[in-house]
């Protein structure tokens, strides 16, 4: 017997009390959900379930910062892939429908939708099936991919990467400085979303928008922030390692346009990794578009490991 989305239970969870529930389909995630969820980076209302009975089919969840009051992210959405007594990818669908129209307002563009994937998510049928099935649920509701993604992480094992000596660094001198690189940066970028934003907004609003939509938000100390200069004092790029709510990472490294290809951002991210290594860090982690080969490269170089890819799909503004 199939059973049809109609006769299904959709609603958001009750609360803390129904975290087991919510979590008993995996992912990666899972074991952050809890804390999420204690410190308002979640919020019962914006979790919700698809229930055949006391099996659940599938799930979904909304994710901010905690300083938010909207969701941010559409990061979770999961279907059961041994369901085959239903249309896995009609039961996402309806449950992504019903959740959004409670939830978001009306009128609004939806949060983007993020998930972790295998980086070589193509090549096993199963893993193919999976990411391909949320993705077709979130095109039924409008929207379509971005960008693919790369996560990378460097663990402690030996020496801390040190750059060479054709770069100097230091420390920022204020905000006015950052952006103002963050402005020149963009020229030529590779980043998928900034060349969105900059179909619609000028260099200098993105960067804005950028610094105060993330960077601003970082608790960790400026002094980690480094501009990387030639001997002359010339600025050449910089990197902003910094921790989110979940670990170390590199949050934005870049070399000006007028000094790409010489290698600099070899040094620049040993620069930035060496930075966070001297804290003690357990680990770091960065990412970058798929279509991003120099920075994917760099990130492989220093000796990170490729930790999984990421999908993102948005709505159009």
């Amino acid at each position: 017997m199939t059973v049809t989305t109609h006769a299904l239970t959709v609603r958001p969870i009750t609360g803390p009390e129904e975290l087991d529930l919510f979590n008993r389909l995996p992912y990666a995630q899972n074991s952050e959900i809890g804390a999420d969820l204690a410190e308002g980076r979640r919020h019962p209302s914006w979790m919700w379930v698809a229930l055949d009975g006391d099996r659940l089919l599938a799930r979904l969840s909304w994710w901010c910062r905690n300083s938010d009051v909207a969701p941010l992210l559409l990061d979770v959405l999961d279907v059961d892939g041994a369901a085959d007594d239903v249309d896995r990818v009609e039961v996402a669908e309806h449950l992504l429908r019903t959740a959004s129209a409670a939830t978001l307002p009306d009128g609004g563009t939806p949060p983007e939708y993020l998930r972790f994937v295998p980086a070589d998510w193509q090549r096993d049928p199963r893993d193919r099936r999976a990411v391909e099935e949320r993705m077709a649920a979130v095109e039924r509701n409008g929207g379509s991919l971005l960008v693919e993604r790369l996560r990378f992480e460097w663990t402690p094992g030996g020496t801390a990467p040190r750059p060479g000596d054709r770069l100097r660094f230091r420390p920022i001198r204020d905000e006015e400085e950052v952006l103002g690189l963050m402005v020149r940066a963009l020229e030529g970028t590779l980043d998928a979303h900034d060349r969105v934003d900059l179909e619609h907004r000028t260099a200098d609003e993105v960067a804005a928008e950028n610094y105060a939509d993330e960077f601003e938000q970082y608790t960790t100390p400026r002094e980690w922030w480094r501009i990387a200069t030639l001997p002359d004092g010339g600025p050449v790029g910089f990197v902003l390692p910094a921790r989110n709510d979940y670990h170390p990472m590199i949050g934005y490294i870049a070399v000006l346009p007028e000094h790409r290809g010489n290698g600099y951002i070899d040094d620049i991210l040993a620069e930035g990794t060496r930075v966070l290594a001297e804290e003690g860090v357990e680990r770091v982690r960065a990412a970058t578009d798929k279509g991003n080969m120099p920075m994917a490269r760099a990130f492989q170089r220093a000796g990170y490991a490729t930790l999984s890819g990421i999908v993102n799909m948005d709505w159009k503004k």
